[in-house]
């Protein structure tokens, strides 16, 4: 065989050998320019719970420590204030201040007075007696011209003197003898609500001597110092909810699309040996125009929101603590 026709035999092998390295070339080429599926790094999150009480004083003793798990009821600190037990003996000194007055007008005028109002109302109409007779025998004499019209008058100004004050003593008595007015016992009766009200506040107040845990949880957090002032409101302790976990996500809105409310996502925690934990989406939501990742070509691009995602744990997991990193891999291959 000559030399012609060997290199015209090797021409379709060099051909397929060339076409073969175009078409290896061109598929690493695109696999190389397929972006890499998206990961996304969350964090594990729990709720929380901040103690405070309404009581301003001085921390007397801590029941609690940071990391121990409480029970709802379970006392949690001691807070003393000198002022307001001082203002709770002075509220209950005005209760019993306003029950005394209530119970004496309920009582009504003492039997002494009403005896003495009576008395005075038969003296009065003893001397009504004694005018009405003088009047009549005056009365009779002028006309018999034996006294003067003057003498007359006189006894007839006397018996009418006499009638206003037996009148004016028989309302005294009645007065006595039915006690306080309706109006002096209603302001009385309103007065004890009063001074109940003020012992009510002041208990009410001091019923945040002792603060209690309201949810089971975790302490994670104890702000002041035995011996400390602390004011109205002031934090005193957090406690973690372990019982309300969830994990959350913060994701650029042009990859929403594989997010949605309900959806399950199967995630690691690098924390507990890469085990793998399924979540549920419970929560989306934007996280306002200060989170906003910025297009570097604003020609062609535009303002992309950056939304906040929670997912929660279909099932319990052992150890999963919060601020522990979650990572979801492979988000774009495994919606596909």
């Amino acid at each position: 065989m000559d030399k012609n026709t060997c290199k015209s035999s090797l021409i379709p092998g060099v051909w397929l050998v060339i076409v073969a390295i175009i078409v290896i070339v061109a598929m690493v080429g695109l696999l190389m320019l397929r972006p890499a599926p998206l990961m996304l790094q969350g964090e594990v999150q729990v709720s929380e719970v901040r103690v405070s009480g309404k009581l301003p004083g001085r921390v007397v003793a801590f029941d609690v420590s940071e990391g121990d798990s409480v029970d709802v009821g379970d006392t949690l600190v001691h807070i003393h204030s000198s002022l307001f037990e001082a203002q709770l003996s002075s509220a209950y000194a005005m209760q019993e201040v306003a029950a005394a007055e209530n119970a004496l007008v309920d009582a009504g005028t003492r039997h002494e007075v009403v005896q003495s109002f009576y008395q005075l109302l038969l003296q009065a109409e003893a001397t009504l007696s004694i005018a009405t007779k003088t009047y009549e025998r005056m009365e009779s004499l002028y006309a018999k011209g034996v006294v003067s019209e003057q003498r007359r008058d006189e006894a007839q100004a006397a018996y009418l003197t006499a009638q206003a004050a037996v009148e004016t003593a028989r309302l005294q008595y009645e007065m006595a003898g039915k006690g306080a007015r309706l109006e002096q016992k209603e302001a009385a009766s309103a007065m004890v609500k009063v001074a109940e009200s003020g012992v009510a506040e002041v208990e009410a107040v001091l019923e945040d001597a002792y603060l209690t845990a309201t949810h089971r949880g975790v302490i994670s957090d104890i702000f002041p110092q035995e011996g400390e002032l602390v004011s109205l409101g002031a934090p005193i302790m957090n406690i973690l909810l372990m019982d309300d976990v969830w994990v959350s996500f913060n994701v650029r809105e042009d990859f929403l699309k594989y997010f949605a409310l309900n959806k399950m996502i199967d995630v690691v925690v690098p924390a507990l040996n890469n085990k793998r934990v399924t979540l549920k989406i419970f929560h989306i939501k934007d996280k306002g125009v200060y989170a906003v990742w910025r297009a570097t070509k604003v020609s062609s691009g535009y303002d992309a929101k950056t939304f906040n995602i929670k997912a929660r744990p279909i099932e319990p997991v052992d150890g999963l603590l919060p601020g522990m990193t979650v990572l979801l891999k492979n988000v774009e291959r495994d919606n596909q």
